[in-house]
């Protein structure tokens, strides 16, 4: 599927333009997104370690090459050409499950231009869905007060690889489980389930369904209540079959999946307590989101764990993540010039030229705005800095940052990592850390703060300057300006 013809078409029309023409001038891509998803204050950034391993086999095959010639519009020396295509440019990102910001770059790729432009569809393919889904499940786990979540969304997933790619971004943002048994195997995230609504409707009772459960899997235990009467049948038949497995040493939880989670785990709650089963634990699904999450947290409901599926792997009311690939700079003459594309939108428009970013943290380690400056600038703790607004525009400010971090790491060289792959459980590992750095201001699910991205006085310059030029390179005939890439 990451092969050498999962790319839009154009770009290999293109590329063989660039061929014909024997231009391979050095380019240089940003990776960068244009608002957060989900009205939110924060993104997550995931995919990262996903995208360096397509990149590392992303080749045509020689049943890709026949296709192409079939389609009568390609020469054969650039099929040729295609044939030992290997990326061979060099990449620097941020770290995967980073918490980021719109409209700063979060991965930069410089290579040669065809080469940075045939893999632009496997890399936004890879970085929006798993940062999509990452950034959902984050806003999930820190609604549950970084409780447990167990993702459940595989048939409700796009498709194999989507639901795959899924389980993978989810876990990555704060899931603790997924219900993928593929998952589990590939990617070495924790499996969960309970029993579906058949298993108990496949027997006579429903107590004997809780009775041949327990008996099968005495130490994993879940009992779906909700099948027939949630508080009428479901609770009383879960505590006597519950009840024998806690008097031989163990423990079993109850499962909600319809109807009114407040109340109906209050209920639960106080019929176990009653029982004596202090120790058995409730699980509750059903469509459930970070909105809807946040208000049972808030009111108390009395809910150990959350099982999370449509609204988690399909980014529920969000269906994609804004992330674009644009062009910073290119060759001419010997050296990278910066480019621009200036919009008729503003917030289209691009910040040009070889940049790096970085975090400035204020007192107590809390991250206070990131920065974006020209890649020959390096600002340092304890000196004033002058923070632009990412437009260009009037708005500035100055701070004075206890600590520095630059964001921008090589993982790619010459088309090859520059380190073994991390486990998937490292880099989840540090993410609420990562997310505490943050004023909760930030964080919040309504109406969250909006962090600070700007631009050092340079960069703002560089940028005013390339857009007066372009206006006045590019006007129409009528004296009005003509907004493109330049």
């Amino acid at each position: 599927m990451t092969g050498g013809l999962f790319t839009d078409f154009y770009e290999l029309t293109m590329a063989q333009g660039y061929w014909k023409s024997g231009e391979r001038p050095a380019a240089v891509f940003e990776y960068f997104f244009r608002r957060h998803p989900f009205a939110g204050g924060y993104s997550v950034f995931a995919g990262l370690e996903t995208l360096l391993a397509g990149l590392e086999t992303f080749r045509f095959s020689p049943e890709d090459l026949a296709w192409l010639e079939s389609l009568g519009g390609f020469e054969r020396g650039f099929l040729d050409h295609l044939a030992d295509f290997r990326f061979s440019g060099d990449i620097h990102a941020v770290q995967e499950g980073s918490i980021v910001f719109p409209h700063e770059p979060l991965l930069r790729v410089r290579a040669d231009l065809v080469e940075a432009q045939l893999i632009e569809g496997l890399l936004l393919n890879t970085l929006n869905f798993q940062s999509l889904v990452a950034t959902k499940a984050a806003r999930v786990w820190r609604a549950t007060n970084f409780g447990s979540v167990m993702e459940f969304g595989l048939r409700r997933a796009q498709g194999p690889d989507g639901a795959l790619s899924a389980s993978r971004a989810a876990y990555l943002g704060g899931a603790a489980s997924t219900s993928n048994s593929l998952a589990g195997r590939l990617l070495g995230i924790p499996v969960s389930g309970t029993m579906a609504h058949s298993w108990v409707m496949s027997f006579a009772t429903e107590l004997e369904s809780f009775e041949r459960y327990a008996e099968l899997y005495p130490d994993r235990t879940v009992f779906l209540i909700d099948t027939y009467d949630t508080l009428g049948s479901g609770i009383a038949n879960a505590i006597t079959a519950g009840g024998r497995l806690v008097k031989a040493g163990r423990n079993f939880g109850v499962r909600l999946d319809s109807g009114d989670i407040d109340y109906l785990s209050r209920e639960v709650r106080a019929a176990l307590d009653a029982a004596g089963l202090r120790s058995a634990y409730i699980v509750v699904s059903n469509e459930l989101d970070e909105n809807i999450i946040e208000h049972l947290v808030s009111a108390g409901a009395p809910v150990d764990f959350w099982g999370v599926g449509t609204n988690l792997v399909t980014g529920g009311s969000e269906s994609s993540f804004t992330g674009v690939y644009k062009l910073a700079a290119i060759e001419r003459g010997g050296r990278l010039e910066p480019t621009m594309k200036v919009s008729d939108t503003p917030e289209k428009s691009t910040t040009p030229g070889l940049k790096e970013l970085w975090r400035l943290h204020g007192e107590g380690g809390r991250a206070a705005a990131d920065l974006l400056t020209l890649g020959d600038e390096e600002p340092r703790a304890g000196q004033t800095l002058v923070l632009h607004h990412h437009s260009g525009d009037w708005r500035c400010a100055e701070i004075e940052p206890e600590g520095i971090e630059r964001l921008l790491r090589p993982v790619m060289l010459g088309g090859k990592r520059v380190a073994a792959a991390p486990e998937l459980a490292g880099i989840r590992g540090g993410l609420r850390s990562r997310l505490e750095a943050f004023d909760g201001t930030y964080l919040r699910v309504l109406n969250p703060h909006v962090y600070k991205v700007s631009i050092s006085p340079r960069l703002r310059e560089l940028k005013l300057g390339l857009i007066e030029r372009g206006l006045r390179e590019h006007r129409h005939p009528s004296g009005q300006a003509h907004p493109g890439q330049h």
